[in-house]
């Protein structure tokens, strides 16, 4: 193996040492990106072990989404805490144990992850999970990128709705090169392009928005304010966070318009959707404002933050706090983010 990069190495003797005899679980907090590194890591084990699941820790409720699950015949099925003794190894892709609390409290024996390393106590909860094989690099746009390079590597030739998964997955994460990506990425989408279904591509991009959507739009439009160089939209009440990513992800189409954050209240958790095109570090401004009442941070181009609404003072609306951290909040020095800008 001379000449391989050594996560190449790693992966090979990995997944020679995998059992027939053992059951795995790939678990993820689903959004194209994930899932599609979900099925990239059932394709690499499945000849090797008894059987892979891939199980989401959360809702699934953004439009593309569902239409990529559709059409790519995705077996996701809802992780069940209960049933994690059925599983001999747990595996993680597209994320680490500190991103999500329903993580917290397992043993992976698998890796796999394009975020930011955690903070100091992050760290020792990585210590503690002890993986078998752990592969985190922060330089790379995507994770499916990584796992392309994988396939490639093991000679897995990826059928057209892996191909198209991962296509999509790399889409999603650079903003198709905008936000983020460098050489290893746009490679990666130049050989998928080959494998993948290009009709199947359109359909899922065609799936952005829902109907029951555009009323909450037309609010965005009225409420955007400028801020800090910068844009805010506050929507308050809103069923889902998909919703502010949407937003969010729409306002980087404006000519001009430098970052957004786009807030509402989802079951009393304030969510802040951050936007950037790359004239700032956005995830370092998301834990300068909001790292003190929940948990906060991202990538330089998008980034996110999550808090109680009950850290928002009596009878200050939480638009008009939101809005006075953006203004006032001095960044930190710089550490790695709390949260995975991942699915946002």
């Amino acid at each position: 193996m001379a000449g391989l990069p050594e996560y190449i190495v790693r992966m090979k003797q990995w997944r020679a040492g995998l059992s027939k005899d053992e059951r795995w679980c790939i678990v993820i907090s689903a959004d194209p990106d994930a899932m599609a590194a979900a099925m990239a890591l059932k394709r690499i084990m499945q000849q090797k072990v008894r059987s892979v699941d891939i199980a989401r820790v959360n809702e699934v409720t953004r439009p593309d989404n569902l239409a990529m699950i559709r059409y790519l015949s995705i077996p996701l099925k809802p992780w069940q805490a209960d049933k994690a003794q059925g599983y001999a190894h747990l595996a993680l892709v597209d994320s680490q144990p500190h991103h999500n609390k329903a993580f917290q409290n397992l043993r992976f024996d698998c890796i796999i992850d394009h975020h930011p390393l955690p903070p100091a106590n992050g760290n020792q909860i990585l210590d503690k999970t002890a993986p078998g094989f752990l592969d985190i690099r922060p330089g790379i746009g995507a994770t499916s990128t990584m796992m392309t390079r994988y396939l490639q590597a093991l000679r897995l030739r990826p059928g057209p709705r892996l191909a198209t998964a991962l296509l999509y997955g790399i889409r999603t994460d650079t903003g198709i090169f905008e936000r983020s990506g460098g050489e290893e990425d746009f490679r990666a989408y130049q050989w998928l392009s080959q494998h993948a279904d290009n009709g199947l591509i359109r359909r899922i991009t065609r799936s952005e928005y829902l109907r029951g959507w555009l009323p909450l739009f037309a609010r965005a439009f009225r409420s955007l304010s400028d801020c800090r160089g910068g844009a805010h939209v506050s929507l308050k009440d809103v069923d889902s966070a998909d919703l502010l990513v949407a937003i969010a992800d729409f306002f980087t189409k404006v000519h001009g318009l430098k970052w957004i954050a786009v807030s509402g209240v989802v079951n009393k958790t304030v969510v802040v959707i951050f936007r950037c095109d790359g004239s700032r570090d956005i995830g370092r401004l998301a834990d300068a404002c909001f790292h003190d009442v929940g948990e906060a941070g991202g990538h330089r181009n998008m980034a996110r933050a999550e808090f109680p609404l009950a850290s928002v003072p009596e009878g200050v609306k939480p638009g008009d706090f939101i809005r006075k951290r953006l203004e006032t909040r001095k960044l930190r020095p710089a550490t790695s983010p709390k949260v995975s800008a991942g699915g946002q």
